[in-house]
């Protein structure tokens, strides 16, 4: 009977994930020509854009397939901020409906990574694009793809998690992400590559988690390198963290959040 239950509440709380999906892509290409199209067209144009600017003014561009190198690190990194970001807010935005029903508030930051995890691979079209233009041929590490992603949805829901737990609370922390996702930015090697860096702050990439995911990311699709297991284990180890102290945090704080939303 208590797995049965179970079973009914698990397909209630996907039930309502996919619909909240569903309504936020209805939400997000509402009035727009192209529609689904800029999932693909945004990683595009940004790659033009950085390429011109770091191959041509700043001289980055000594990174062989320098395009192929931007968006791979484009695409990935906007995953991690496009989700974060959205789930830090989820719960706040989400508040008539706390209010008035009972209902898992898990769903709301996890259901924003989900979706943005949906654009990350709508957006992979592109990646495949500029792979046949500069005529780089998939190898078998692809198959590594689906590895990654479960380490980014470990990470990003876990951040998300935390976040949006954070942000009921204090209201300053939605503020305060977008100045640490343009310190983040920087501070990941997205556009240019790490050998620029002083050696104190290539170690210090060590403990950066989205250093580790794009340089995973490259080394599958660009480089024909298959990550050994301790990148592996650092990759999920990382995602395993954060993903735990995420949901900690949010459990031992959503009690209390119908009386600050």
């Amino acid at each position: 009977m208590i797995e049965a239950l179970k079973k009914s509440q698990l397909h209630r709380n996907w039930f309502t994930i996919t619909s909240l999906v569903s309504k936020d892509f209805k939400l997000k290409y509402r009035r727009s020509v192209l529609g689904v199209l800029w999932s693909v067209l945004n990683p595009l144009l940004m790659m033009c854009v950085l390429a011109a600017v770091f191959t041509n003014v700043l001289k980055f561009g000594d990174v062989a397939n320098f395009p192929m190198y931007l968006i791979l690190g484009n695409v990935l990194f906007t995953l991690m901020t496009d989700s974060t970001t959205g789930a830090m807010t989820s719960i706040l935005e989400s508040a008539p409906l706390i209010k008035k029903i009972r209902i898992a508030k898990l769903i709301f930051p996890i259901e924003k990574v989900l979706f943005q995890l949906v654009n990350f691979a709508i957006s992979l079209i592109a990646v495949v694009l500029v792979m046949a233009f500069f005529r780089i041929a998939p190898t078998v590490n692809l198959f590594a793809l689906p590895l990654l992603l479960i380490y980014m949805l470990l990470f990003c829901s876990g951040l998300g998690m935390l976040l949006s737990a954070l942000a009921v609370f204090f209201r300053d922390v939605c503020h305060l992400w977008g100045v640490v996702i343009t310190a983040w930015t920087y501070a990941t090697p997205l556009f240019y590559p790490v050998s620029l860096l002083p050696d104190w702050m290539q170690q210090a990439e060590f403990f950066n988690p989205m250093y580790h995911y794009v340089t995973y990311f490259r080394d599958i699709a660009m480089y024909n390198c298959t990550p050994d297991l301790q990148e592996n284990l650092i990759c999920f180890g990382m995602a395993l963290i954060t993903f735990a102290i995420g949901l900690l945090v949010f459990k031992k704080s959503e009690k209390k959040f119908i009386l600050y939303v």
